[in-house]
């Protein structure tokens, strides 16, 4: 947290050192620079005495005028911080949790013209906080190279290795986040099985390291986890319907999208983790339970 030099007018962003002038029956007044400010009394931590000196963050309350809080700031005027969305006004923006009683704007002139990109409540994003033309504090987003001031290049031995991040912005093919590892990351549209948005948080992989130290990331599962799933799904599936199904991997691919919700390669590898673990036959256009399973499916 910076402190400012004080021979310039106090504003709103700024973290100042004021001394309390006099009190009021809504709070006090405190001396900045031969300014008369208002900390209001739910501002204030505790009780105060006349002539104490106190740290406080300056803002602009819900009158528009500056005031003063106690209440520690997540960041203050040219700083950047990851904060937390906490509400979302179709018009106006979303609006942050910046540590005080009044939130922060992030003017909707700052996110994606499509609101299904906006952040929504919960959500983290990367801002700055700066002034309106009045003087007013709102929040500008990171810009590419304010994360690459911050991003830490990936090691080649992180291929595959898990990680978490969050969006920081989107484009028609994919979205750009950063990993809680700091490392600046791309996710392709078609390794994530839902569109992402601006302060997502995304759990994935790594499926490539670029010479860069960029990486490429994946929410799609392993393989072999995949298989599984997938093969296990199909297996209850059959064993629900007395143990026997009429589908195989013949059948058509739409048919078996409607019903399973995989692609007819996926539903063909899973099958056939079945039959190589003996868990299943095919026989004349229908996929069967082994004896031993169809028993215990009827049990």
């Amino acid at each position: 947290m910076k402190k400012e030099d004080y021979r310039v007018k106090p504003e709103a962003g700024m973290q100042v050192t004021a001394t309390i002038e006099r009190q009021a029956p809504f709070g006090y007044f405190l001396s900045v620079e031969g300014q008369d400010i208002l900390l209001h009394q739910s501002d204030a931590e505790g009780e105060l005495e006349i002539g104490e000196q106190v740290e406080v963050f300056l803002y602009h309350d819900h009158q528009d005028r500056i005031a003063a809080t106690q209440h520690e700031p997540y960041i203050t005027l040219g700083e950047f911080g990851w904060l937390e969305v906490k509400d979302v006004h179709p018009r106006m923006g979303v609006f942050l949790d910046n540590g005080i009683r009044k939130d922060l704007l992030l003017p909707a002139d700052q996110l994606p013209e499509i609101k299904s990109k906006w952040p929504r409540s919960g959500d983290r994003v990367y801002v700055e906080l700066e002034h309106d033309k009045q003087g007013r504090m709102l929040a500008v987003l990171g810009r590419e190279e304010n994360f690459e001031q911050i991003a830490v290049p990936a090691e080649q031995d992180s291929f595959n290795k898990d990680i978490t991040g969050y969006v920081y912005k989107v484009i028609k093919i994919g979205a750009f986040l950063l990993t809680e590892g700091q490392h600046l990351a791309f996710i392709h549209r078609d390794e994530t099985d839902e569109p992402l948005r601006v302060g997502q948080r995304v759990e994935g992989r790594i499926s490539k390291v670029r010479d860069d130290g960029r990486v490429n990331v994946t929410t799609k599962l392993r393989k072999e986890v995949s298989y599984s799933q997938d093969a296990e799904m199909i297996y209850d599936y059959i064993k629900n319907r007395g143990g026997r199904m009429p589908y195989t991997d013949k059948t058509d691919p739409d048919i078996i999208k409607e019903k399973f919700g995989i692609s007819k390669a996926a539903f063909k590898r899973a099958l056939g983790k079945l039959m190589k673990e003996r868990r299943a036959h095919q026989e004349e256009g229908w996929t069967i339970l082994s004896e031993k399973n169809s028993k215990k499916s009827a049990e």
